[in-house]
């Protein structure tokens, strides 16, 4: 898995926000959905969240978390296209696009990956994860690159030194799931 995380507390906010304003019910709904995928069972919790979003098909939180859950599945196209229409709805929020980065960094489509950073970080500058994640992108980018040039001929040891330390320093990040902290 790529070291780019995707926990955030501005979800924790966003989530906490809808359920004060939805009440109880999608509380709960969300907590379950939550409680599913911490205990494992993603695809109880995949069958809840397409319940739950059927039922409110405009609710952003049900929404997005549904998208996590198609996340922790490893249904990656299927999470992108889900992450995608809520930016089609809800083009302000960062944290889709944070996600569809995951998505498009892990399936090595770095390009994509940071562009969709750049839209997060439009939307909300100080967005930390999102800024984290496009500093993880860079390097992966600075690698790729540097991997290519090596493939003509021999890098110059300069060069070599620093493809080998990019290379160190993302072998080190730590793995972080592909979805948020329930």
């Amino acid at each position: 898995m790529l070291p780019i995380p995707c926990r955030h507390a501005r979800l924790a906010t966003i989530l906490a926000s809808a359920f004060l304003c939805a009440g109880g019910a999608l509380a709960d709904e969300a907590g379950e959905i939550k409680a599913l995928l911490a205990r494992g069972e993603g695809a109880a919790a995949l069958a809840r969240a397409e319940r739950a979003t059927s039922a409110q098909p405009r609710d952003v939180t049900l929404r997005f978390l549904h998208g996590v859950v198609l996340m922790d599945l490893q249904r990656d196209d299927a999470a992108l296209a889900h992450f995608a229409a809520i930016t089609q709805d809800y083009p302000e929020l960062p944290d889709p696009y944070n996600n569809i980065a995951l998505l498009h960094a892990r399936a090595g489509r770095l390009e994509a990956a940071r562009q969709a950073l750049e839209s997060a970080l439009r939307n909300d500058p100080g967005h930390r994860i999102a800024r984290t994640n496009l500093g993880e992108v860079h390097l992966m980018l600075a690698a790729q690159a540097w991997e290519l040039a090596a493939a003509g001929a021999p890098l110059e040891a300069p060069l070599q030194r620093r493809l080998d330390a990019v290379r160190a320093l993302l072998a080190a990040a730590p793995a972080r799931p592909a979805r948020l902290a329930p």
